[in-house]
């Protein structure tokens, strides 16, 4: 299972990188997983804020329909359209071409919630595996 460093991850298996004052958002390589070949993705489009905690999307699977949950309050300044259009790209590539959101995020003290790549792989490895 692939749980780059370098990143942070919500409970609700999504990921951050942090590049400036945007996090650049998907869902990690063991919600892929848990969700089998993703089909279609409903998503936000920029402008829209974000609520931490809050469901920002959905995504859908062949197995499941699932919500996808903000890690961070913010603004959505940008959407990968080429997630939209290719949904699959969360399967194969769920680090890289398989990101989702882009927030600006309005407080940067909401990071202290979000887990590191070690706490991450213990959450999943205690009640997802």
């Amino acid at each position: 299972m692939n749980i780059p460093q370098g990143l942070i991850y919500s409970s609700e298996h999504e990921w951050c990188r942090i590049e400036d004052d945007v996090a650049v958002v998907g869902i990690t390589d063991f919600a892929q997983g848990e969700l089998g070949d993703v089909v279609f993705l409903e998503l936000p489009e920029a402008g829209a804020a974000t609520v931490a905690g809050k469901e920002f999307g959905t995504i859908e699977a062949v197995k499941a329909v699932a919500e996808l949950f903000a890690p961070l309050s913010g603004e959505v300044v940008d959407v990968n359209s080429g997630v939209v259009d290719s949904p699959e790209l969360v399967n194969e590539d769920p680090y890289g071409d398989g990101w989702m959101i882009k927030i600006k995020i309005n407080d940067p003290s909401e990071m202290d919630e979000l887990l590191n790549s070690q706490k991450y792989e213990e959450l999943i490895g205690e009640g997802g595996e």
